[in-house]
């Protein structure tokens, strides 16, 4: 008899606790209508590890309020970044919920908030970004690629981010993730301006982003190429390794990169400046000859070649590089620029020698020579530069 009691006993305590859950969540409802979304949240955490044995519509309710709570704290600038990852995770443990329930009373809602936070965290990463937070920006792009893992580009940008910040560990771990993935990039990008914000927001489909302009929230669609990111993701890992003094693991990184991926000439040029970065200059022309042979035309490439040639005290074959650029693309400014630059330096050396002449005939007549030969050396800056004056003049 003492122990039916005692079950009595509990089960009168677990209804207690529920009533009180209940009276916190309309609570907490209430405070979120009248604008006091702090309180809100307050209320809630109080009944927070009721929730645990709550019955699953309850602990769905619980859910959907916090999740709108945090929600509205991010809209209103309160800790946004915090809230707005805090609302999604609310939301999440509520589908978890109703999926496991079998019930769908707030799961629609919630996968709209979800998606509407993803896109505020990468607006709110953005503005970062442009006020130089980088850590911050890159840790809410990270926590839009959780809210949404088919859309990795957010984790390349939450990378590429984090190496803006400098935070070179957390940069090579979200590297080392896309590599995971073999992510590369390449596609077709659907954009449209957001009118609220006017910015311009990535969709993952055509028809994601025709909808989200059908319905009137975003206009001007456009359709764009995305090149292959995989040559810049492995650099960013050679360089973040090298800089760590592991060097050869660096190269072994791209040399798996280039066996795994090996149509992706972009590959061969990361594995170059690797080389390059680590003055091994012979191994280096070596690449950039083999991806030369696939691209002859590219200009950076050959441009690559005229710097590498002029370090190398090579004027001669730098001046060919450069020349060669031009060819490509006359309107490659830094070409133009840098073979000014080597025939200065070839000025500089004839006024050293000219400086160190005496006043016999000899030297004077030597004098003369040098003389006339800088003039010339002089001379043809200028002529580089007003070519490429009217050059841009064309553009």
């Amino acid at each position: 008899m003492k122990s039916k009691y005692v079950i009595l006993a509990s089960a009168l305590l677990i209804s207690v606790a529920t009533f009180a859950q209940k009276d916190q969540i309309k609570a907490a409802e209430k405070a979120l209508k009248g604008g006091n979304s702090q309180e809100a949240v307050t209320i809630l955490q109080a009944a927070e590890a009721a929730s645990a044995t709550a019955p699953d519509n309850e602990k769905a309710q619980f859910f959907f309020v916090k999740g709108n709570a945090l929600l509205d704290l991010a809209n209103k600038k309160v800790e946004e970044g915090k809230n707005l990852s805090l609302a999604a995770k609310a939301y999440q443990d509520l589908l978890a919920v109703e999926k496991a329930s079998g019930k769908d009373k707030y799961s629609s809602q919630a996968t709209t908030s979800i998606i509407d936070i993803k896109y505020k965290l990468i607006n709110s990463a953005i503005a970062d970004t442009k006020n130089d937070k980088h850590s911050e920006g890159g840790q809410k792009l990270y926590d839009a690629y959780l809210l949404d893992k088919k859309d990795t580009i957010n984790l390349y940008y939450a990378a590429s981010t984090y190496v803006n910040a400098k935070d070179y560990v957390t940069a090579l771990k979200l590297y080392y993730d896309l590599k995971t993935l073999n992510y590369s990039g390449k596609g077709t990008s659907y954009l449209a301006m957001n009118k609220l914000t006017s910015q311009e927001d990535p969709f993952n489909t055509e028809k994601e982003r025709d909808l989200a302009v059908k319905i009137g929230t975003h206009e001007k669609p456009k359709t764009e190429a995305i090149p292959s990111k995989r040559g810049e993701i492995y650099k960013n890992i050679a360089l973040i390794l090298v800089q760590d003094g592991k060097t050869e693991e660096a190269k072994k990184a791209i040399s798996d990169a280039r066996k795994a991926n090996p149509e992706d000439t972009s590959l061969i040029l990361t594995e170059a400046n690797l080389y390059l970065e680590t003055k091994d200059f012979e191994t280096y022309k070596k690449l950039v000859g083999e991806a030369l042979e696939k691209n002859p035309n590219d200009a950076d490439l050959v441009f690559n070649l005229g710097v590498l040639s002029a370090n190398a005290k090579n004027p001669v074959e730098a001046e060919k590089y450069y020349k060669r650029v031009m060819e490509i693309n006359p309107k490659y400014i830094n070409a133009y620029i840098n073979l000014a630059a080597l025939k200065l330096e070839d000025e500089k050396i004839i006024i050293d020698e000219m400086n160190k002449l005496g006043t016999s005939d000899k030297d004077m007549k030597r004098y003369e020579v040098l003389k006339n030969k800088g003039l010339i050396c002089l001379e043809v800056p200028f002529h580089i530069f007003k070519k490429q004056l009217n050059l841009n003049l064309q553009i």
